[in-house]
């Protein structure tokens, strides 16, 4: 059984995010002194679309499912960011959790020969996932206050599970035909290599305004792994505001049951420093 999913985190990833670490994808827009400790965090919102490709084991039957009309409840989603960074060297972590399910009834009416006849089905489709990004950052000298550039190497980890219930059954006229129903999961994690940069550019009369962009690719237990963000931000004597738009993309060794995922969507948050 083959499902290609597509749904996406709305709202309410905003407020259950809403105590979370920050995304480093905006990353500073100044050189950080020598020697000094210096740490960035923010509250942020990700309005992610998701879709992907996995093959369900149904002993050898085959369906195609778009689970648009089945995937449509966020259960909790947790997106957080922390990025240390001391003199040129620093550390980003990045982690996110979702839980996602929903259910889908319906039922066909039709005649065969004049007989009344009818078919029912019911759907269930949950997805729990977490991927984990932690990378080392050196920041290149750019002779230019206003430009940051960091390069990163570090690792991506990769863990998912599916879980798609069904059951069908039909009836001519007022005698039930055998029905078929079962639950069946994909499940697996992964860990990729990856390396990157990340960085902005700030201007405006004060340098208020930036645009922050991040950039990293890898493998190793997947075929390919990569991620995208930019945007842009304002800063404020407090903090930052900041909007970007953010792609994560994974294609899987092609004998396993999830061939493809990919994250779209955009961010809005507030960043502090200390």
């Amino acid at each position: 059984m083959r499902i290609t999913h597509k749904s996406r985190l709305g709202v309410a990833a905003l407020a259950v995010a809403a105590g979370a670490l920050a995304p480093a994808l905006a990353p500073a827009q100044t050189s950080q002194p020598a020697d000094k400790w210096q740490t960035s965090a923010s509250l942020y919102g990700y309005f992610s679309s998701i879709s992907g490709d996995t093959k369900f084991p149904s002993n050898g039957s085959s369906v195609d499912l778009d689970s648009d009309t089945v995937l449509d409840g966020l259960k909790m989603a947790f997106f957080g960011t922390i990025d240390v960074h001391n003199g040129r060297w620093g550390v980003v972590n990045d982690l996110m959790y979702m839980d996602l399910g929903a259910s889908k009834s319906g039922v066909r009416d039709f005649s065969i020969g004049g007989v009344p006849a009818g078919a029912t089905a019911n759907l269930s489709y949950d997805l729990k996932g977490v991927i984990w990004t932690v990378a080392g950052e050196y920041r290149l000298a750019t002779g230019n206050p206003a430009y940051t550039i960091d390069l990163l190497a570090g690792a991506r980890y990769f863990k998912i599970k599916q879980t798609l219930g069904y059951g069908i059954g039909a009836n001519v006229g007022d005698f039930p035909l055998a029905g078929r129903s079962g639950t069946s999961e994909v499940d697996g994690s992964v860990w990729d290599g990856i390396i990157g940069a990340k960085g902005s550019y700030a201007f405006g009369d004060h340098r208020q305004w930036f645009v922050p962009y991040y950039l990293d690719l890898g493998t190793g237990q997947s075929d390919l792994t990569w991620q995208a963000a930019g945007g842009l931000g304002y800063a404020f004597s407090w903090g930052e505001l900041i909007g970007m738009w953010r792609y994560l993309d994974y294609n899987f060794k092609s004998d396993g049951a999830l061939q493809s995922i990919t994250f779209n969507g955009p961010i809005l948050g507030v960043k502090f420093r200390w």
